[in-house]
C-alpha cells in the first residue's frame, strides 16, 4: 500500500537525477529552481522570526518593562542557542520525512511564538521567564536553515552546489535584514488595530505599537506554507535512516569545517542578533534601529556571491583570503570604541561593523561551498576504495553532504548565541565590549591557519 501510495504521489520524484546532463536540462533544472525559490522565501520568513528578538528586545523597556541590559542581550541571544541545538535533530528530517513535507511543517509552526510574543507584549505584567521560553520557541525558526540547505542539495549536481546552497542561504539569510526593515516600520502604524492593539505613547508624541512586530509574520508564514504544500518536491532517493546518517560524525572534516563555519555564518548570525544592542550602550544618542538591518542585509548578499565566486575561484581561496580580512576588521574596531580618553567615532564603528557583516557573509557562502564540494568527493573515494558502485558512490556522497551540511550549520548557529552574550557579560564585567572581541580576533587568525594547514596547501585526504 505504501508504495502504490508513492507511486500515486505526484508531488514525489522517483527517478531524480541531476548529473545526468540531458536530464538536468530537459527537466531537472526547471523542477530544482522552483523547489529553491519556494525554499528561498521559507527560510526567510524563519530568519525573520529567528531574530524578531534582536529588534523587539531593544524596545521592550520602552513599552512598560524594566528589564536589565544583560536580561536583554540574553533575549537577543536565546533563540540562536535552541536554534543551534535544535539544526541537530532537524538535520535528519528531510531524509526522513521528505522535503517538501518537512517544509510545510517547520514553517507553519513558526506563528505560535509570533503569536505568543505579540500577546505577551500587549502585558507589561509578563514575567522574564515567558519572554525567556518565547525567545526558545523562535529557535525552531533558526533550525529550519539545517533541513532547507540539507534539502536543496539533493536537487542539484555537484557542478551548481555552491551557486544554489548560496541562494538559498544567502536569500534566505535577508530574512534578519528584512526584519530589522519591516519592524521598526509598522510598530509606529496601526496594523492590528481591529485586534485591540493601539500601542503605548511615547515621549516625542509618536504611539509605539511593539506587538505589530511579531504579528506581522504570521500571514505571510501561512502563504509560504501554502506555497511549499503546492509547489514543492519530495525525491525518493533522498531517504535515509538516521543510521545511515550518523558516520558522517567520524569523519574529522566535519569537524574543522564546522570550526571554519561557526567563525563565518556564527559570526553573521551573532552580530545580527547583538549589534542593536551593542550599538544602544556604546552610542546611547544614535537612533541605531533605522541602521541595524544594513548590515544583515550586506552579508545575506555577500553569501550568495561567495557560494557563486566560489564555484569559479574555488572555496578554499575565497574562504582563505576572506578570514584574513575578518581578522583585519575586527582589530580595527577596537580604534571605533569609547574608551577613558576617548568618546569613540559611531561612523567608523559603523562602517568597520558592516565590514565584518561583508566578510561574514561572503565567508559563509564559501565555507558552505567547500563543505558541499569536500564531502561529496571524500564519500565517491571511500565506497569506490571498498569496491561500491558508480550509484552507491552519488548515493552515499548525496546523503552524507546533506546530513553534514545540517550538522555543521547547527555548530554555526552557536555563534548566535556566544557574541551577543559575550558582548553583554564583557560590558558587565568591565562596562566594555573590548574583552568580547579580543576572543573574536585570537578565533579569527586561529581559521586563518586552519584553512591554510589543512584546506590550502593541500588537497583535503579522506576523513578517518
Amino acid at each position: 500500500m505504501s508504495q502504490q501510495n508513492e507511486k500515486n504521489n505526484h508531488y514525489l520524484l522517483n527517478s531524480w537525477k541531476p548529473e545526468n546532463p540531458e536530464f538536468w536540462e530537459n527537466k531537472g533544472k526547471h523542477i530544482a529552481r522552483r523547489n529553491l525559490w519556494i525554499s528561498v522565501a521559507c527560510l526567510l520568513l524563519a530568519f525573520c522570526v529567528w531574530m524578531l528578538f534582536s529588534a523587539v528586545a531593544v524596545n521592550l523597556n520602552k513599552v512598560g518593562f524594566n528589564f536589565t541590559t544583560d536580561q536583554l542581550f540574553l533575549l537577543t541571544a536565546l533563540p540562536s542557542l535552541s536554534g543551534a541545538i535544535l539544526r541537530v535533530p532537524y538535520s535528519f528530517m528531510v531524509p526522513i520525512f521528505g522535503g517538501r513535507k518537512w517544509t510545510v511543517l517547520s514553517t507553519i509552526i513558526l506563528i505560535i511564538p509570533c503569536v505568543w510574543l505579540g500577546i505577551a507584549i500587549e502585558n507589561p505584567s509578563t514575567p522574564f521567564e515567558v519572554f525567556i521560553i518565547i525567545a526558545l520557541l523562535c529557535g525552531f525558526a533558526g533550525a529550519n536553515f539545517a533541513s532547507s540547505m540539507g534539502n536543496i542539495s539533493f536537487f542539484f549536481p555537484k557542478a551548481k552546489q555552491g551557486s544554489a546552497l548560496g541562494i538559498n542561504g544567502g536569500l534566505g539569510n535577508l530574512g534578519v535584514s528584512v526584519m530589522q526593515m519591516v519592524a521598526p516600520v509598522v510598530i509606529f502604524l496601526p496594523v492590528f488595530a481591529f485586534l485591540g492593539v493601539h500601542g503605548v505613547p511615547q515621549e516625542d508624541g509618536s504611539v509605539l505599537a511593539l506587538t505589530n512586530a511579531a504579528w506581522i509574520w504570521a500571514p505571510l508564514l501561512l502563504l509560504a506554507t501554502i506555497a511549499a504544500w503546492f509547489g514543492m518536491n519530495d525525491i525518493a532517493s533522498s531517504k535515509a535512516s538516521i543510521a545511515d546518517q550518523l558516520p558522517v560524525l567520524k569523519r574529522l572534516h566535519l569537524w574543522l569545517l564546522a570550526l571554519l563555519y561557526l567563525a563565518t555564518f556564527g559570526s553573521f548570525i551573532g552580530f545580527s542578533a547583538g549589534f542593536a544592542m551593542l550599538a544602544k550602550t556604546q552610542f546611547p544618542d544614535v537612533n541605531i534601529l533605522k541602521l541595524a538591518f544594513f548590515g544583515p542585509f550586506i552579508g545575506a548578499l555577500a553569501r550568495s556571491f561567495g557560494g557563486v565566486i566560489s564555484d569559479k575561484l574555488g572555496g578554499v581561496r575565497v574562504t582563505l583570503v576572506n578570514f584574513v580580512f575578518m581578522a583585519l576588521f575586527t582589530a580595527l574596531l577596537f580604534l571605533t570604541l569609547p574608551g577613558a580618553n576617548s568618546q569613540g567615532n559611531f561612523i567608523a564603528f559603523y562602517l568597520v561593523f558592516m565590514g565584518l557583516f561583508l566578510t561574514a557573509g561572503l565567508g559563509s557562502g564559501s565555507t558552505f561551498q567547500m563543505i558541499a564540494i569536500i564531502f561529496r568527493q571524500l564519500t565517491v573515494y571511500r565506497v569506490k576504495l571498498r569496491g561500491g558502485s558508480d550509484e552507491q558512490a552519488q548515493h552515499e556522497a548525496v546523503t552524507d553532504t546533506a546530513a553534514a551540511l545540517g550538522f555543521i550549520s547547527a555548530i554555526g548557529a552557536v555563534g548566535g548565541f556566544f557574541i551577543p552574550k559575550a558582548f553583554g557579560t564583557s560590558l558587565t564585567l568591565t562596562g566594555s565590549p573590548v574583552g568580547a572581541m579580543k576572543v573574536f580576533l585570537v578565533f579569527y587568525i586561529v581559521c586563518v591557519l586552519v584553512t591554510w594547514l589543512v584546506y590550502g596547501r593541500r588537497k583535503a585526504s579522506a576523513a578517518k
